[in-house]
């Protein structure tokens, strides 16, 4: 058997997507767009949702509920950003990749006697990884049309006739305005996504950086007015407001979580610049600033209750209105194309691990191998992104839809989180158990208050994670049961060789490389082409394509290579769940350990199986047709594996689930 030795890392971790050789400087500029771009725009409506009348679960700004409010929002982010996120949830790498399915891997990995508790792992990392779906497709529309409302809100659109049949048509117009202003940004934002950011990336972060500078000082310009909303920092004023506001106070702790809603994003993104950049970019700008703008946004309500219709927009002068909606849609769109990006990420983890079918997946930038672009994922995300914004056509009525799906992942990370600590790092069970309590059970009281929205849009993110978890449940266990069909009939490899050298049948020239699922038996394809046509080519090729729990497997690694004797090979090739495979590039390495191959000279041998749905026990017969469904709309192993079609040979057969 040959193998090849693992290439040192050129200076920093193999998931940082090439970043490692970025100074530390230029890498927490570039995070600031990526990463920071979610959590960033919320000051543009989280305390509007709480204070302003149009909202329906506003509260009255009042001086305590003011005071308590912003305590709330600031002990939100202290304690789950600042403390949960980046102290602790960062440590949690993967080879340099965060992310729940990375995490549901790290957990696995700490449970492989424990089958069980590895099964409720997996579950809840699928959950997870569903419900940033749904996330997926709130965030763009609430962020642009939360920014574009800004036109509205800060009087750019001219102020309501005084008499009221008047009013409600003006709003209505302005409204349908917003609309329309929105969903031309999105169809614009979705429509150049085939080009990739690799260019566009390195205005993101400038841009952004100007975004947070301007939150900042527009929170300083209102503490100039008095400084005591600066009393929020005692958590006191908090408390008090939960235990003596009663139902008010509790519900409205759906709204506060939306100053939180990006906490996801700086984990999950963790593998493109590291976690170094990621704490001093969150702690020397972006916690600062935002912290500032709650702050003046609360100084501003103190003295001005009637702000409380947009207290962001409110804080800046008449003539820098208009230059602010143009900063906030460009610093909402930018936010908008980290989880786009996000979510394309997601879905080829998910491909690669074998919880979705193949899709069409392509590479937008020859240096950056994290940047990719997926047409199916896009177009849908484009569409439901519109009809959200038409259905819901404000951004507080949006609200109401966004938070559930956020606090549920949240929730489900701190589970992991403790099964990582405990049996992957042998925490104590005192300190894994102590701390993980403390952050599930403040994201169990978010939860609870946003639930209690979910005849007001909560129920969207849940339909559409239960839906996405409904489908990659389904692929994975239908991938099971065709294995273990064909596992009825297989050959070893080595029995195969053995008899074919005792009977051989007749030699073609050329090399044959047949594709096989499980290392070792011998593929369908092969016993097929022995049974129709009596013939086998002069040399043949085992190749197994294994997806590693890793994210990335070094070059090194990448290929191993065995000789089985009369012209018989077994490669395998290995890959990482953030990497695509390229076959014609595994076959060309085969040569530093003696296997000459020319992809282009090679005819490819695949078996293709035709799904039938049948009343064999596997799973519930509508779901055999949702699998048999999946399978004929998955990509074509050829296309997606990289090969000459021209030198493709499918054998099909007929498989009973």
């Amino acid at each position: 058997m040959v193998g090849g030795k693992e290439d040192p890392p050129p200076g920093g971790r193999r998931g940082n997507h090439g970043l490692h050789k970025l100074s530390t400087a230029t890498l927490v500029i570039a995070a600031l767009g990526v990463v920071f771009g979610d959590i960033g725009t919320s000051p543009i409506y989280t305390l509007k949702e709480c204070f302003s009348p149009a909202s329906p679960h506003h509260i009255a700004a009042t001086h305590g509920n003011i005071l308590g409010v912003v305590s709330l929002v600031l002990w939100a982010l202290i304690l789950l950003i600042c403390v949960k996120y980046l102290v602790y949830i960062l440590r949690a790498d993967n080879k340099g990749e965060g992310g729940v399915l990375s995490l549901m891997v790290l957990a696995a990995h700490g449970m492989t006697e424990q089958v069980r508790r590895r099964g409720v792992i997996i579950i809840l990392g699928l959950s997870g990884a569903a419900l940033l779906f749904g996330d997926g497709i709130i965030t763009p529309a609430i962020s642009v049309l939360s920014a574009v409302e800004g036109l509205k809100d800060g009087g750019l659109l001219g102020e309501a006739p005084a008499e009221a049949g008047a009013a409600l048509i003006w709003e209505q117009q302005r409204q349908w305005l917003t609309v329309g202003i929105t969903s031309v940004i999105l169809i614009g934002l979705f429509s150049v996504q085939f080009l990739g950011t690799a260019r566009m990336g390195r205005f993101f972060g400038p841009v952004t950086g100007l975004w947070f500078l301007c939150l900042g000082v527009l929170g300083v310009s209102q503490l100039g007015r008095g400084t005591e909303i600066l009393a929020a920092f005692n958590p006191v004023h908090a408390w008090t407001f939960l235990t003596q506001g009663g139902h008010a106070a509790f519900v409205i702790l759906g709204s506060v979580f939306l100053a939180v809603t990006g906490g996801e994003a700086l984990y999950a993104d963790m593998g493109h610049f590291g976690r170094g950049p990621i704490r001093r970019g969150w702690f020397m700008l972006v916690f600062p600033a935002l912290a500032l703008n709650y702050l003046g946004q609360g100084a501003l309500l103190l003295h001005e209750p009637e702000s409380a219709r947009a207290p962001f927009f409110q804080m800046a002068p008449q003539w820098a209105t208009l230059p602010l909606v143009v900063l906030a849609t460009a610093a909402t769109v930018i936010a908008s194309q980290a989880l786009i990006t996000g979510t394309y990420s997601l879905t080829l983890s998910a491909v690669q691990l074998g919880y979705l079918p193949r899709l069409s997946i392509r590479h937008t930038s020859e240096h950056a191998r994290g940047q990719i672009y997926i047409p199916l994922v896009n177009w849908l995300l484009m569409l439901a992104c519109l009809a959200l914004v038409l259905a819901f056509r404000t951004s507080s009525n949006l609200a109401a839809a966004y938070g559930v799906a956020v606090t549920m992942t949240m929730f489900i990370t701190t589970v992991l989180f403790f099964f990582v600590a405990r049996y992957l790092w042998h925490w104590p069970v005192l300190k894994a158990g102590l701390l993980c309590t403390v952050f599930g059970l403040i994201e169990l009281g978010f939860l609870t208050a946003n639930l209690m929205k979910f005849f007001h849009g909560g129920w969207f993110p849940i339909v559409v994670g239960a839906v996405i978890f409904l489908l990659m449940t389904t692929w994975a266990t239908g991938r099971r049961l065709v294995r273990a069909r064909l596992e009825v009939s297989a050959v070893s490899q080595e029995l195969l060789v053995e008899s074919l050298r005792r009977r051989p049948p007749v030699s073609v020239p050329g090399t044959a490389i047949f594709l096989t699922s499980t290392r070792g038996r011998s593929p369908v394809a092969l016993l097929h082409s022995l049974k129709h046509y009596g013939a086998i080519h002069q040399r043949v090729i085992f190749l197994t394509l294994e997806v590693q729990d890793d994210p990335w497997v070094p070059p090194g690694k990448r290929v191993e290579v065995e000789a089985l004797g009369d012209g018989f090979w077994r490669v395998t090739g290995r890959f990482g769940f953030m990497q695509k495979p390229h076959v014609p590039r595994f076959l060309r390495q085969c040569a530093a350990y003696g296997l000459e191959v020319d992809p282009d000279m090679a005819t490819f041998f695949m078996g293709r199986e035709i799904i039938l749905p049948s009343a064999e026990p596997g799973m519930a017969r509508w779901r055999e047709h949702l699998f048999a469904l999946a399978s004929r709309l998955a990509q074509q192993p050829a296309t997606y594996f990289q090969i000459p079609v021209g030198r493709v040979i499918e054998l099909g057969q007929q498989v009973e689930i």
